[in-house]
């Protein structure tokens, strides 16, 4: 299993959004990044990602699991664009905010870190670890 982190704009798609779409998840679209685009590429059915509310929030609010392989882009006729369908496992108790993972020297090489705007990026299993610890939640 793979660990991911999937960034959203909460007035856009929200945690509450993610988990209305229950058992049947949704699609991880709109996503117009070369470097995201390759990452859902990668994913596989299982693998669990982190929910990030970005802007005023900048929190990982949330835990989900990719449901769907990477597929076209329903929002775009354009065939280089594919997501991939996630749904939501469960809230995390505590939010872990950019500032959090900053001020861990663990997280130093998180992607999060270090380019906070990539919108799907991958995480390593011991950051993953670091977190689910932070947040307080079960690896």
């Amino acid at each position: 299993m793979a660990f991911w982190l999937f960034k959203s704009e909460p007035n856009t798609w929200s945690w509450d959004d993610q988990v209305a779409r229950g058992e049947t998840g949704e699609e991880w679209d709109g996503v117009r990044n070369y470097q995201a685009r390759n990452n859902m590429r990668a994913m596989q059915v299982g693998d669990r990602g982190f929910f990030y509310h970005s802007m005023k929030e900048k929190a990982i609010v949330g835990i989900v699991e990719v449901c769907a392989v990477a597929h076209p882009d329903s929002t775009t006729d354009d065939p280089r664009w594919e997501c991939v369908d996630i749904r939501a496992i469960r809230a995390v108790k505590t939010p872990v905010t950019l500032q959090m993972c900053k001020d861990d020297p663990r997280l130093h090489n998180m992607v999060l870190v270090n380019n906070s705007r990539l919108s799907v990026q991958p995480v390593t299993d011991d950051e993953w670890a670091v977190v689910c610890g932070m947040a307080g939640v079960a690896p």
